[in-house]
């Protein structure tokens, strides 16, 4: 059971990084290419990495087979936006805090949030526990 759960993070953690590739690509992209505002670009990168991120996540880390996609979609979104709460929270604390350089905070707001939301989405997205 152990080893499936460690095989299951680490393809949560591989989609991941794709999420972000996604996401500063596409923010990236509208902002300075399209010259969007920065904030509506962010929202467009976030809400088509998440997407992308919890199609990856269903086909292939947690092979869900739920025929309730939208509820499943759903459930994912709220989670990777209670990660993003908390993602500024934990950024916030030790940039303003502990006093830490601004993107060792993020690593560190990163690694909560991963952990955070592979948790969350055994438990309530894709229910794998219970």
């Amino acid at each position: 059971m152990f080893e499936l759960l460690i095989n299951k993070f680490l393809k949560f953690c591989v989609v991941g990084g794709s999420g972000v590739l996604i996401d500063f690509g596409l923010t990236y992209t509208f902002k300075e290419k399209v010259k969007l505002n920065k904030y509506v670009a962010n929202t467009i990168g976030f809400t088509v990495a998440a997407s992308t991120n919890y199609i990856l996540n269903r086909v292939w880390t947690f092979h869900s087979h739920n025929p309730h996609v939208m509820t499943e979609y759903s459930k994912f979104i709220i989670i990777a936006l209670l990660g993003l709460g908390i993602n500024t929270l934990v950024l916030w604390f030790f940039v303003s805090k502990v006093k830490f350089n601004f993107y060792m905070s993020k690593l560190i707001a990163i690694g909560f949030v991963t952990v955070w939301n592979f948790f969350m989405n055994i438990i309530f997205t894709f229910a794998l526990v219970g």
